[in-house]
Formats: structure tokens, C-alpha cells, sequence
């Protein structure tokens, strides 16, 4: 039985040599493998455990604790690429309090869960520019406050930042860089790493003495899960008195009309919409108390729905009504209902959106499909009917798209929220109506200023109108802009090539990207694009049906885009669209 100082190798190369205990590696030891591996560090029962300095494979470097081989506890991890976090580690991945900087000199610290930026934290751009907010799972979410680069914090956020390391909220990086000097027990050198980064916690609310700088304004800003809905200039010249503040929006509010026609007894769509809000009310107050569990393949297909009769004087399961009696299908209700969780949606304000008081709106539909599209009164839902055709590719292609958003929570595609079939019970000249109810993309209390439908092609991709107003819907040879994004997003679009693929196994050849820009105090040179993938296989756009479909963002945030570096959007494009 091995017992004191040794050596192991195996046949596949790889060596230890350290403290053996009851014929484990136990005690302080080091590992290598062929492939360029290296840990040195404490061990218990053959396991990593304690404080170690492992390299990985790819060049990547963790220094800090690990607890029965995973990195667990204070730590320092630098990438391959250069950019560095030092903050606290659970089950490997980032978790409570730290900061991570990257290589191009910006910088979050702050809360963390599972990888993601979670609760209150600080972004910093490299040249002192700063957003200070909460985040919920990589999102932005909530009231913040952005201050441009030459501003300083008032006395008071200082004060009560500080006070929020001191009680553990934010991190404190002196702590954590001591806690993080672990290889100087073994390597001589590590010193040296560690002087290396910079104290964040220091330099982030530093003001510079560019004038100019100082002419930015301050802003007030709410985000709803990454989308920014609102925005208020809180000083400097800019801002505008509270009484101006209030006639600006009420003439803004004036002139944004909302689009559709509101749908009122007697008009042509009225028994429709009845019909629409009656199947949604009783399949989402029927599913809901069922006790939630994973979904299994047979939740899934055509055979996965159930049929409910709404006879007009009522039942003992539905209530009386003043349309003509009808049948409602709902399409996979437990698969709809774990994505509607999965997006964050409300059961309750799922419910009160499209079937509250408040008629829906009926819009106008330019395209080929012939598709009627309702619209909910607060914006953020919206009804397609589909062909039985359309149908049937969305049930085909539903396994797959459920896998996709469980694995990208902040997914750029569309966000289908039920599906589903309203059929009159006596035959009659009317025809059944099947919906889908989707997102709505441009839910913002902001003004959109261009609205584009990408396609990653050249043929016809150009707005006809010669006069262009932000109602246009601009195409690919229209886009001229480069997007500058936060690093926290610029993986996000990797997601275009995944999304690309999934339609090609699906035999899906037709989608856009939906893209709003919407441009706010050209003083900063700002941009806020909103995004989302859309399938035009479902009748969901359609060359000249770009108008139709105003789907759920996924929010690239509103930076300054002098600080940050140049991304184009088009190169994504173009590679979703191979």
C-alpha cells in the first residue's frame, strides 16, 4: 500500500508525484498529463482538494480551491484570450461575488449564478463609463443607472457602493486578490501574475478631465429581462425640467398611435377574438395547478391536445358567452406551458394581457399568407392564425425548438408561447381558425427609428419606398450600420449559426433576422438593437410580409458606441443565412 512521498505514472504518460496516504494521493502533490494538463496542489482520496493551480489543455489557468475535484470557493480564472476573473467559484462555475475583466479593458463586478451575471453589479467600459443595475441570469433586468465617461458617482452611490462591498454584495477584489495568491506556496513566479491585474474595485468610478466628456448626460434606465422599455435623463444640460419631462411624453404618446383597429362589439372579427380569449383563459387556468414536472416525448405531436366545447349558454366547465358555440384545441399544453416558464411568463399576467378587459387589436396584413394578426392592448403578445400547413411544420419542428431554449436561456428565436384550434361546433360558411401566439418584439415604451428583416441575401433586398419613415421596413442592402457591443454579448450571436442548423435538419430554408434600432441622445452615439430570428416556414415573414411580425426581443443593450469594439452585424447574418 503506497503510503509518504512518491510517484505514479500510468500507461497513457501521465505522472504524479507527491503524498501518498492509505494508497491514495493525498496531501500536496502534482499531476501532469500528456496533453499539456498540469495541477499542483492539495489532495484528498485521489481527488483535487483544497487550494491547487491547475493548467488546462487550452491554455486556460485556474488558481484557488477546489473541493472534491471541482473549483469551488475563492479563485482566480484566466482564459486562454487574456480575460481574468477573481471572485468566488461553486461546482466550477462562476457563483456570488467577483469580477470579471476583459481582455478589451471593460469589466463587470458583481453578483454571479451558474457563469451568468445575476443580481446587483457594475459594468465598466475601459475608459470609466459605467452602468450600475441588477442583471437576472446574464440579462439585464430592473432600474439602473448608466454614467458616461467623465461623470462621477454623487457622494451618496459612492458611499453606498462601498457600504455594499463591506457587507458582501459587491466583492472586494484586495480580499479577493489575497485569497487568490495560492500558487506562491509552490511557484515562485505567481507573484508576479497576480500584481498584474488591476484593481477594479479602484479604477472604475475614476472621472476623466476630457470637457467634453462632461456634456454626456446621466440616464435613468429600466430593462425588462435585457430589453431596455424606458429611459430618463437624470442631469446635466440635456435634462429637461420635470414639467418639460411630462409634456415631452404626452406629446411623444400623441404621436406614436398605436397600430390596428381596436376590436368592439359588432365589428367582423369580434366572435374571433371571444372565441381566442375563452380557449386561452380555460387552457392556461387548466394547466397551470398541474403539478409541474420534466417533459416527456409524449407531451409532444399531434396527438399530445385536448378538445373543449363552448356551447354559447355555458357548461359546467365553461362559462356562457355571446358568440356562437365553438370547439378550442390546444396543441401540447404541458410543452407550451414549461416554455412559457422558461420565458419568464406569468400565468396571471399571461391571462390578463389577452383576455383582461381590454379588446384586443386586429392588424392590417400586407403579406401573401392571408393570416389575420391580433394584437394584446399592453403590446406584448402577439395571435397569428396559420395555415394546416403551418401547423403541422410547427408540431414537427417543436421537440427541437423546446431543446434549443432550455439550452439558450437569452434565445434569439421567436417566442412561441401556445398553439392552437378554434372550430365552430355547426358547420357553417366559417371556416376554423388555428393560432399561434407569439412575443411581440417591439414591446419598448422607446421609439423604434429603423426596423430591418434580414435574410443574408442580395436578390430584391431593398426597401421600395424612396421616402423611408420608422415605420419602413428596411432590408439587407439597406443596413449600414456596424453594431458595438458589450463582450457579455457578442457570444449571443454565435447563436445564429446553431439556429441555422436546427432549421437545415428541419428542412426549414426561409427565416429572417428581425432587427430595431432605435437611436437615443445622438450626443453619445448610442444604439439599441433589438433581436430576434423568426421562421418564415411557419408564415411567420415572408419576403413582403416583414411588417407582420413584430416578435419577442432579445436585447443588445444600449451602449456608447465609441467604447466598445466594432462587431458587424452582417458577417452573422451572413453565416446564419448559409
Amino acid at each position: 500500500m503506497r503510503h509518504g512521498y512518491g510517484k505514479l505514472r500510468w500507461p497513457s504518460g501521465a505522472l504524479y508525484e507527491g503524498e501518498f496516504s492509505g494508497g491514495y494521493m493525498h496531501g500536496s502533490g502534482m499531476y501532469t498529463r500528456p496533453d499539456n494538463m498540469k495541477y499542483k496542489g492539495r489532495w484528498r482520496l485521489n481527488l483535487k482538494h483544497g487550494l491547487g493551480y491547475q493548467n488546462f489543455p487550452n491554455g486556460d489557468v485556474f488558481e484557488g480551491s477546489w473541493i472534491q475535484g471541482t473549483p469551488e470557493g475563492p479563485g482566480k480564472y484566466i482564459w486562454a484570450n487574456g480575460n481574468v476573473y477573481v471572485g468566488n467559484m461553486k461546482a466550477g462555475k462562476m457563483s456570488g461575488k467577483g469580477t470579471l475583466t476583459w481582455i478589451s479593458g471593460d469589466s463587470y463586478e458583481g453578483s454571479w449564478l451558474n457563469g451568468m451575471m445575476h443580481g446587483f453589479g457594475i459594468y465598466t467600459w475601459s475608459d470609466g463609463g459605467c452602468y450600475v443595475g441588477t442583471w437576472t441570469r446574464g440579462l439585464k433586468d430592473g432600474k439602473g443607472t448608466f454614467y458616461p465617461r467623465g461623470s462621477r458617482l454623487p457622494n451618496g452611490k459612492q458611499l453606498y457602493l462601498n457600504s455594499m462591498r463591506k457587507r458582501g454584495v459587491l466583492p472586494d477584489l484586495r480580499q479577493e486578490n489575497r485569497a487568490s495568491h495560492i500558487h506562491q506556496a509552490t511557484s515562485g513566479d505567481s507573484r508576479k501574475g497576480n500584481e498584474g491585474l488591476p484593481n477594479i474595485s479602484d479604477s472604475v468610478f475614476e472621472g476623466g478631465d476630457n470637457e467634453d466628456d462632461n456634456n454626456n448626460p446621466i440616464l435613468e434606465r429600466e430593462y425588462m429581462q435585457g430589453v431596455l422599455i424606458s429611459e430618463l435623463v437624470l442631469s446635466n444640460r440635456f435634462s429637461l425640467s420635470s414639467k418639460q419631462a411630462k409634456r415631452r411624453e404626452k406629446k411623444l404618446a400623441k404621436e406614436i398611435k398605436k397600430p390596428g383597429e381596436q376590436i368592439i362589439k359588432g365589428h367582423r372579427s369580434y366572435d374571433l377574438m371571444l372565441n381566442l380569449q375563452l380557449g386561452i383563459r380555460y387552457t392556461v387556468g387548466k394547466i397551470t395547478p398541474v403539478h409541474r414536472r420534466e417533459v416527456r416525448t409524449s407531451d409532444f405531436g399531434p396527438r399530445a391536445s385536448f378538445w373543449m366545447t363552448f356551447p354559447k349558454e355555458g357548461s359546467q366547465l365553461t362559462p356562457s358567452h355571446q358568440s356562437d358555440d365553438f370547439k378550442w384545441k390546444d396543441y401540447c399544453p404541458m410543452v407550451f406551458r414549461n416554455l412559457r416558464e422558461m420565458f419568464k411568463i406569468d400565468a396571471a399576467d399571461y391571462m390578463m394581457s389577452i383576455c383582461g378587459n381590454d379588446a384586443l387589436r386586429l392588424l392590417s396584413s400586407p403579406g401573401k399568407s392571408g393570416s389575420v394578426f391580433f394584437l394584446s392592448q399592453d403590446d406584448r403578445f402577439m395571435i397569428k392564425t396559420l395555415r394546416k400547413s403551418e401547423v403541422k411544420v410547427l408540431l414537427r419542428m417543436l421537440p427541437n425548438y423546446h431543446l434549443h431554449v432550455r439550452r439558450y436561456d437569452n434565445t434569439l428565436i421567436t417566442k412561441f408561447f401556445s398553439q392552437d384550434l378554434s372550430l365552430p361546433v355547426v358547420r357553417s360558411n366559417k371556416r376554423p381558425f388555428r393560432f399561434v401566439v407569439m412575443g411581440n418584439m417591439f414591446c419598448t415604451e422607446l421609439r423604434i427609428h429603423r426596423r430591418f428583416d434580414l435574410k443574408g441575401s442580395s436578390l430584391g433586398r431593398s426597401a421600395d419606398k424612396v421616402e423611408i419613415d420608422e415605420n419602413t421596413i428596411l432590408k439587407d442592402l439597406d443596413l449600414n450600420y456596424c453594431f458595438y457591443l458589450e463582450p457579455s454579448w457578442r457570444d449571443a450571436l454565435l447563436q445564429l449559426k446553431q439556429i441555422a442548423n436546427s432549421w437545415k435538419s428541419q428542412h426549414i430554408m426561409d427565416y429572417s433576422l428581425l432587427l430595431g434600432v432605435i437611436t437615443e441622445h445622438l450626443s453619445t452615439c448610442a444604439l439599441l438593437c433589438l433581436m430576434v430570428v423568426s421562421v418564415d416556414g411557419l408564415g411567420i415573414v415572408a419576403e413582403d410580409e416583414a411588417m407582420e411580425d413584430e416578435i419577442s426581443p432579445q436585447g443588445l443593450v444600449l451602449v456608447p458606441v465609441e467604447l466598445m469594439t466594432v462587431v458587424s452585424l452582417w458577417a452573422h447574418t451572413s453565416e446564419a443565412a448559409d
